[in-house]
């Protein structure tokens, strides 16, 4: 069994439907340091390829010396195939707002892959990744196929026990990062 710490990314420089990989704005950056203030380490960090993520996961890297494993298992949902850049906004909104099984199968298995992915994590880790993604991770820890179960703030902490053969995931949720009311930009 291992601890796993889901890091939602701090505050991306640009919105989802204006840049497919922003880094971190000033407030982003800010809210990765004091996320490094807070955490306790060295472990191990997973971090999602895209930009944002790295930044909060570089963070904790530069104090606890450790190189990131980049890891696309963890990274953000994608959008629907010919959505323009535009229009994914919208688009997300309207996928927040229903399930997993309501999208299909390619958003299933997106689900399915971030669950296992997170599910066998041999030791205490820090994952840092996407509103979504963790989400993803919180349903399947609970058996719900909501999309979104909680308005994760950036830099919240998700805290998850991998738990082999126990339940439907392998995965235990012990707490669920701070909540915000948050702006999909």
């Amino acid at each position: 069994m291992a601890i796993v710490h889901l890091v939602r990314h701090g505050r991306a420089s640009a919105g989802w439907d204006t840049d497919p990989d922003p880094g971190l704005d000033e407030l982003g950056a800010a809210q990765a340091e004091a996320l490094a203030d807070r955490m306790s380490g060295p472990r191990p960090i997973v971090t999602s390829p895209l930009r944002r993520c790295r930044e909060t996961a570089d963070a904790l890297a530069r104090r606890w010396d450790v190189v990131p494993d980049v890891e696309p298992l963890v990274a953000e949902m994608p959008s629907p195939e010919g959505v323009a850049m535009g229009e994914r906004v919208a688009w997300l909104r309207a996928a927040m707002a229903t399930t997993w099984t309501a999208l299909g199968p390619r958003y299933v298995d997106y689900r399915d892959a971030v669950v296992a992915r997170v599910a066998s994590t041999g030791s205490d880790t820090v994952i840092t990744s996407h509103f979504i993604a963790i989400n993803a991770v919180i349903g399947g820890c609970i058996g719900d196929d909501r999309v979104v179960l909680a308005s994760l703030d950036n830099c919240s902490v998700t805290v998850v026990e991998t738990a082999p053969g126990r339940g439907r995931a392998g995965l235990r949720l012990i707490e669920t990062g701070h909540e915000a009311d948050t702006l999909i930009r």
